[in-house]
This record gives structure tokens, C-alpha cells and sequence, in this order.
């Protein structure tokens, strides 16, 4: 089922973190995608479902720059077939040494109203799409085109990001400690549940923050800590 809009928006107002426990709590444990980290401090969460691409190891007779005229190379394809609030999932095999795109791509994908990109590998022109105001996640800068290292041989296929599982159609929340994928048939339980942890967590924190202890609070084994967040709740309208 595509992402609602209600379902988008209660994701952006969640954590990656605490995202990353309501998975725990479901058995999932590798859902975080690892090593990659935002080019710019994101303004908004980014959430969209997942239109993926695989590279391969490249072999040179194959990965010549010309290979670049043809409109169905799967990378010029799948960006120029990337929808609007899309967030578009390269699997670079954790290899940075080569480019998985730069600021030309990533800038058509946020021309056609992508919602973000993110990388298992490096982008170059790092400057350049961290200027964009558009959600870019990325391992670390890299120079070298993506021919020099990676062959794009497929797009909207399972695929490996960072050691994470990413299916086409996952929906990809990402924030400022980086990204986590949610699969799709559990979007709409995982947002209702995250959003009534995140205000369980905001009245931790401001008790915490006003001296409170943790026991008995967080994890909340004190009934009468339930009692007191009610009251918050009600008094904050959340």
C-alpha cells in the first residue's frame, strides 16, 4: 500500500532512534543503514518509499564514458524515472573510492520532486549538493565517476545500503544522526507507535532535565509515572 500522507508526516516527527527501537521491539536489528551521514544539517526529516539502484563491481571494457549516450543505462533511467517524494537508495557496495553520483544527478532529482538520496558509497561535487537544501546522505566525498569502481546494472530491485535490507518501496526516514528503513508493511504501526514514544520521551526529558530521576521514569516501571505524563499529555495537548 502506498505511503499515506498522514503516515509521512507522523514519520517526520519521529526519531531515527526511536525508530530504530520500535524495529528492535519487532525483532529487526539491522535496519540502520551504516556509515552514511547527511552532506548539510537536514531542515526536516526526510521520508519517502525506496526507488533503489545496485552497482557492481565495474569492468573496464564495459565502463566507458560512452556508455553514457544510451537514455536506458540504468542509472540515467532510473533518475530520469525517480517520482515525485521518492527517496532514491544506491547500493555502492560500501566502496567510496568512486563517485555514486554528483551534483547533476542528485540536482535532476530534486528537479523532479524527489524527496532525498542516499548512499552507501561517496558523492562528488559534495559542496556542491550540500548547497541544494535537498536531502543527500552520503559515506564521504569522492572525485572519481562512478564508471571508475561501480557498474549500474540494475534499478528498483532488493538491494544491500550500509549492511541494511532496502526493498523497493521501503519507506527511508532519515534525520541528523542518519537513516533507517522501515519496511512498507509495517510504515503506518511503526509511525502511530514512534509518535506516542516520542511524547512519552519529550515529558522524560523535560522531567529529567528539571532533575528527575530515571528510575521508575524511563522505562516507565512506576505507575505513577504514567499518571503524571497523562496529566502532561493532557496539559501540552499531546
Amino acid at each position: 500500500m502506498p505511503l499515506s500522507p498522514a503516515t509521512r508526516e507522523a514519520l517526520r516527527g519521529v526519531s531515527t532512534a526511536t525508530l530504530a527501537t520500535a524495529l528492535f521491539k519487532r525483532g529487526f536489528h539491522r535496519q540502520m543503514i551504516q556509515d552514511v551521514r547527511p552532506l548539510s544539517p537536514p531542515k526536516r526529516s526526510m521520508v519517502g518509499e525506496a526507488v533503489t539502484l545496485r552497482y557492481m563491481p565495474a569492468r573496464e571494457d564495459l565502463n566507458r564514458l560512452d556508455v553514457f549516450r544510451d537514455p536506458s543505462h540504468p542509472q540515467r533511467h532510473a533518475i530520469e524515472h525517480c517520482p515525485a517524494g521518492a527517496v532514491f537508495v544506491i547500493d555502492s557496495r560500501r566502496d567510496a573510492r568512486a563517485a555514486s553520483a554528483g551534483g547533476i544527478l542528485v540536482s535532476r532529482l530534486r528537479a523532479r520532486g524527489a524527496e532525498g538520496v542516499v548512499t552507501d558509497g561517496g558523492f562528488r561535487d559534495a559542496a556542491e549538493i550540500a548547497a541544494l537544501d535537498f536531502p543527500a546522505y552520503h559515506q564521504r566525498p569522492s572525485a572519481p565517476t562512478n564508471l571508475t569502481l561501480h557498474h549500474a546494472i540494475e534499478a528498483n530491485v532488493p538491494i544491500g545500503c550500509g549492511e541494511a535490507p532496502v526493498f523497493p518501496g521501503d519507506v527511508m526516514v532519515g534525520d541528523a544522526d542518519g537513516v533507517i528503513v522501515v519496511p512498507a508493511h509495517l510504515a503506518d504501526e511503526l509511525a502511530a507507535e514512534a509518535v506516542e514514544m516520542t511524547a512519552y520521551e519529550d515529558f522524560v526529558l523535560e522531567r529529567v532535565q528539571a532533575g528527575a530521576s530515571i528510575v521508575g521514569l524511563y522505562p516507565a516501571t512506576d505507575p505513577a509515572s504514567l499518571t503524571a505524563f497523562a496529566t502532561w499529555r493532557a496539559k501540552h495537548g499531546r
